[in-house]
């Protein structure tokens, strides 16, 4: 755990056209990484004015609805997908040999707990009014930010003082604001039970055949005392789904300005790929402490893993 100033509660920010292929093996609800990016992109917007920063970042989603469509005499449903060149002004639409970047899309609201480090008490109300400003003008997971309707979707400032039973009352009060909704946590440990209890029959399956059986979707025959045999669903304990967490390097650190067309030449530059892990999304009334709910960097250069970790499944086995 880390030390904090404060909670700052951005709530029911309603996303459009937010990118939903995160990850090469899945779509769904956007990976940690563009809210960890966001909260990023954030922090350096205000830095100029504001001496905070932001270790923590809590994910909520209030609704998600994804840019589908159903083809006629089908039963499945397919993007509406937005399909970009990859070099801006390319023309060249008869080449067949063109690249495109396809993506799917969703509409979706959510609201952004972060963990603060950053004394600005005296001068909240402005902070806040600044805040919310900086906000819209910024996009989250490629979707544009529209401006929040209704009570309660105004920022809120949560001081955290010394004494942890005043500030654990305080979490009290400010997680309501969350519901209804759902929080996404990681759930690693899910992973390993299940990696463990396949290998018993099978010792060379792998994390990512865990990773399938866990979202895949079991119909398994089941006979009954008259013997007939009658079909059921296998279902995972809880609303757990495969998640993209961040990336492992598939070359070695390159130095500023050695690759080209790069974002910038001031950066060191790394190819990677995509890692997964398993994720839950669990009610908010459930969790008694943020730092339950916090997603954080976890770098490691040296293995080149970069990844956003959560402290869900740590803290639980430690209460």
């Amino acid at each position: 755990m880390t030390d904090m100033d404060g909670l700052l509660l951005i709530p029911h920010l309603r996303v459009q056209n937010a990118n939903v292929t995160a990850g090469p093996l899945s779509w769904g609800f956007p990976s940690p990484t563009a809210f960890l990016g966001f909260a990023h992109a954030l922090e350096r917007k205000l830095r100029d004015l504001w001496d905070l920063q932001f270790t923590g970042v809590a994910i909520v989603c209030h609704h998600f609805e994804p840019l589908t469509t159903q083809p006629n005499r089908r039963r499945h449903q397919v993007f509406n997908l937005m399909r970009h060149p990859v070099r801006a002004g390319y023309r060249k639409w008869q080449d067949k040999d063109a690249a495109l970047i396809e993506e799917g899309r969703a509409h979706m609201e959510i609201s952004l707990l972060l963990e603060t480090e950053g004394d600005f008490d005296d001068e909240a109300d402005e902070f806040l009014e600044m805040l919310s400003e900086t906000v819209l003008g910024m996009r989250l997971a490629g979707g544009s930010i529209l401006p929040s309707r209704g009570a309660g979707s105004k920022p809120l400032w949560q001081v955290w003082w010394d004494e942890e039973a005043q500030n654990l009352a305080s979490f009290r009060k400010l997680r309501r604001q969350l519901l209804p909704g759902f929080a996404l946590v990681h759930r690693p440990d899910l992973l390993t039970e299940r990696l463990n209890k396949l290998r018993e029959h099978s010792p060379d399956t792998n994390t990512l055949d865990a990773l399938m059986d866990l979202s895949a979707l079991h119909v398994e025959p089941e006979a009954n005392e008259q013997g007939k045999i009658h079909w059921q669903y296998r279902r995972s304990p809880g609303w757990i789904v495969p998640l993209p967490i961040g990336y492992s390097g598939l070359s070695a650190l390159y130095p500023p300005g050695e690759v080209a067309n790069t974002r910038d030449s001031t950066t060191p530059f790394r190819f990677v790929e995509s890692l997964y892990s398993l994720g839950q999304w669990i009610s908010p009334h459930r969790i008694h402490h943020p730092h339950h709910l916090m997603w954080r960097y976890q770098t490691d250069e040296h293995n080149g893993l970069y990844l956003c970790a959560n402290d869900y499944t740590t803290t639980l086995n430690r209460e």
